[in-house]
């Protein structure tokens, strides 16, 4: 489904990627791993549009999406999520998952301005929308709210609504059980799990050791922005060279 070709990311005189190569299988959790300063949000933000790549191409379901902006990597089916909440911290939670609907709207400015059938029946699908996925996610009786007024484990679900509610074959979910207790990353992981069920593919960044050799059907291990190793949980659990750069010598 997501095929990363060769692709190197320089800032001035800093490597931040280099020749990094990995595909992406439909249906399956891949996770990148490593340690702080290996690369692995860079690589994130140069397959999902943020920065272009220095070298190498990035395909979507066969398309070469290599430099696109990120709205339209969006509209083609690929969403992510951030380490760091990315919250409309003035708009409610239902509002904050309507406004993700915008790349699926038909209606123009005209529309909007004039209330034309268009710009109202948008506006009632993306309503449509966001509710079943706040229900999907499990904070359906907490649309009214604002973000800050969700515990920090609702706000990444959330994020995970809004994502799903751009229709998206692809999500990329960057340190999504970052600051959760273990019980929540639980609960987060099952709702990952859940998403290959109905379809999604999955692609994320995670510290947590127990949460990537739970959820995860590939790994690809980072370090100082090269690829050091890929397979499965297994096979990186006994892997020496990450065992030395990443999981520890007790591991």
């Amino acid at each position: 489904m997501l095929v990363a070709d060769g692709v190197s990311r320089r800032f001035g005189g800093l490597q931040a990627l280099a020749d990094v190569s990995f595909t992406v299988a439909q249906g399956a959790v891949t996770a990148i791993i490593g340690p702080n300063g290996a690369g692995k949000t860079t690589l994130f933000n140069v397959v999902s549009g943020i920065l272009k790549p220095s070298g190498g191409r990035v395909l979507f379901e066969g398309t070469d999406v290599t430099g696109w902006p990120p709205q339209r990597i969006v509209a083609l089916g690929a969403a992510r999520t951030f380490q760091n909440i990315q919250l409309f911290r003035s708009l409610n939670v239902v509002e904050n998952v309507m406004v993700a609907r915008y790349c699926r709207s038909r209606s123009g400015v005209l529309d909007a301005i004039f209330g034309l059938r268009q710009d109202r029946e948008d506006r009632r699908r993306m309503l449509e929308v966001a509710d079943h996925w706040l229900g999907w996610v499990g904070i359906g009786d907490k649309s009214a709210l604002m973000p800050s007024e969700l515990p920090y484990g609702d706000q990444r679900r959330l994020e995970i609504a809004r994502a799903l509610a751009t229709e998206p074959r692809l999500i990329m979910l960057d340190e999504p059980t970052a600051g959760m207790t273990a019980v929540e990353a639980q609960e987060l992981m099952a709702l990952v799990r859940r998403l290959t069920e109905i379809g999604k593919t999955i692609l994320l960044i995670e510290h947590n050791m127990n949460v990537v050799m739970a959820v995860s059907d590939r790994i690809i291990v980072l370090n100082f922005g090269e690829k050091i190793a890929e397979g499965t949980p297994e096979e990186i659990r006994a892997h020496p060279q990450v065992i030395e750069a990443y999981l520890g010598s007790e591991a």
